[in-house]
């Protein structure tokens, strides 16, 4: 979009104001910003898709409207689409197109060829020839946009959609073509974790070719009130020290809490948000602090390195292990080893479905979250990012679930890891306890398991670093039957993995592991197969009944 685009807006187009007004189009910051950013996409020569989470009354809306005015009347055969939840708002964004026309200077106006409730059809008599056209669409039926193909594509409200929206959006989509000339803006208010939510998410990981664009409530300039001395809560002290707020701009806060939005902070942060995440507030169910999850998230910082492992294999045993940094790599690391801590790395395989294979690793004393393995590759090529992982943090404890498959835990004793989680189990033939190595998810452990990350999360919010571990914790809600677990559509492999690292910690030594490689010249077989398969206890008392360890 070049600048021109702007001055045509804010020169020709005219708005009507909270007063009814019509006034000339003047930017405010936020649509500056969402202009500015589709801006760059055009500068870099790429089609021009935008995400917009927004709070009321930015006029992200209005701006759309104006840009695909100008990019329709301007130009001949163009075909732009505007589609919103519900028939009014329709009536209302067609309402602004015709605003726009019919206050444009007479020598810039095109004729109208057609228009209905729905539709306009230019075809400027001058003998420019437009035949360009704004159609207007309701969301609901699954065919909307389907048989057209639109060089513009205005999606409001998505989150409030009813119907089939997967299937209409996936329609709309395929409408528009990936050409450089092309534009599609999504924009609406957060409603919870559905598919707005999605794919606002994979914009701001950039795993599609949408720019996210968010406008917090005080980047507008009119939300401001004058002040009259009340006491500042703890929220709001919060806020002015995080933001930077004035007294102000707090009191329309409040005001705004007390009568736009029936006295509910929580409402205010739904429909007001102060950061991406306070925008999506689940349906209250959720059993962690939610509120503490948001602010966690506002204060994280990008992980210190991001790759995989690299190393030698000859079948048998891993050897040279060496670290490789990759842009999109499957471990992110938060914080380094330390060669005088030890830790304590829970596993969550994938098991059926989407879900990854997870990796969480924890400081075993503090409970500070320092890395995190996260992806769906095969299960050897996990286990031996597992041992990698565990090796290059001190030898750390390791305990993988094993309900669904003991492949990866299996592979780690064949590669001989040298410091893995034991569980007792009590033989139901001889009565007697068994010991096995993973980590069983049972009726019994899993409430013990989520109640202890529930309480982390409650004391100690500030000692995880992972986003995507903090968002599946605001999926992770009670159910109707009261079991905790993700909800639908979602996953709860990080959740489980860190769930898992807390319990375990426990069996962790509390000083960093040795080498324990054996002296196999001076030990039996034999003597190597009950070493390594023995809990730390019981290797102490194997090295004093056997000796001669190197």
């Amino acid at each position: 979009m070049s600048i021109n685009t702007a001055k045509y807006i804010e020169n020709f187009l005219k708005i009507q104001d909270k007063k009814t007004n019509i006034i000339p189009f003047k930017l405010n910051k936020p649509q500056w910003k969402l202009y500015n950013a589709l801006k760059k996409q055009r500068e870099e020569g790429k089609p021009q898709r935008a995400v917009v989470l927004k709070a009321r009354q930015m006029g992200f809306s209005t701006l759309t409207e104006g840009i695909i005015f100008k990019k329709t009347v301007t130009a001949k055969n163009v075909k732009s689409g505007i589609i919103t939840h519900e028939a009014s708002a329709t009536n209302n964004l067609f309402e602004i197109s015709k605003r726009f026309l019919n206050n444009l200077p007479d020598s810039m106006k095109p004729t109208i060829k057609n228009s209905n409730a729905k539709m306009l059809i230019f075809n400027n008599d001058k003998g420019t020839g437009l035949n360009s056209v704004i159609k207007c669409m309701t969301a609901g039926g699954k065919s909307a946009g389907r048989s057209d193909t639109f060089q513009n594509l205005h999606i409001s409200e998505l989150a409030f959609w009813s119907g089939n929206k997967d299937e209409t959006l996936a329609g709309l989509m395929q409408s528009v073509p990936n050409d450089l000339n092309t534009v599609v803006i999504i924009e609406s208010t957060a409603n919870g974790y559905e598919q707005f939510k999605e794919i606002w998410d994979a914009a701001v990981k950039g795993e599609n070719d949408f720019v996210a664009v968010f406008c917090a409530w005080w980047e507008l300039d009119e939300y401001r009130m004058p002040y009259d001395g009340f006491e500042l809560d703890d929220e709001e002290k919060s806020l002015k020290k995080r933001f930077k707020l004035d007294n102000e701009q707090l009191a329309w806060r409040r005001w705004c809490i007390n009568n736009n939005c029936h006295g509910s902070v929580e409402t205010f942060h739904q429909e007001y948000p102060s950061y991406p995440a306070e925008a999506f507030l689940s349906s209250g169910s959720c059993i962690f602090d939610e509120n503490k999850i948001l602010e966690r998230q506002s204060e994280l910082k990008e992980p210190i390195k991001q790759g995989s492992f690299l190393y030698d294999y000859d079948g048998l045993r891993i050897t040279n292990i060496r670290w490789q940094n990759e842009k999109q790599g499957i471990i992110k690391i938060y914080k380094d080893v330390d060669s005088t801590k030890a830790y304590v790395i829970g596993g969550d395989p994938a098991g059926e479905g989407s879900d990854n294979n997870v990796g969480q690793v924890i400081e075993h004393i503090t409970g500070e979250q320092v890395a995190i393995l996260a992806h769906q590759t095969d299960e050897d090529l996990y286990a031996r990012q597992m041992y990698c992982l565990g090796m290059y943090y001190n030898q750390a404890l390791i305990g993988i679930e094993v309900n669904f498959s003991t492949f990866p835990q299996k592979e780690l004793q064949r590669l001989k890891y040298p410091h893995m989680y034991v569980r007792r189990t009590e033989d139901t033939y001889t009565s007697g306890i068994q010991k096995k190595y993973g980590f069983q998810t049972t009726s019994k452990t899993r409430p013990i398991i989520i109640a202890g990350l529930v309480e982390i999360a409650r004391e100690s919010i500030d000692s995880i670093n992972d986003n995507d571990t903090l968002d599946e914790m605001l999926t992770f809600v009670k159910n109707e039957k009261g079991r905790a677990e993700a909800m639908q559509g979602y996953h709860d492999d990080r959740v489980m993995a860190l769930a898992i690292a807390y319990y375990i910690r426990e069996q962790q030594a509390y000083g960093v592991q040795k080498d324990k490689t054996i002296d196999k010249t001076k030990w039996s077989e034999d003597m190597l197969e009950d070493y390594y398969n023995a809990s730390d206890e019981e290797k102490i008392k194997i090295e004093e009944m056997y000796g001669s360890r190197s």
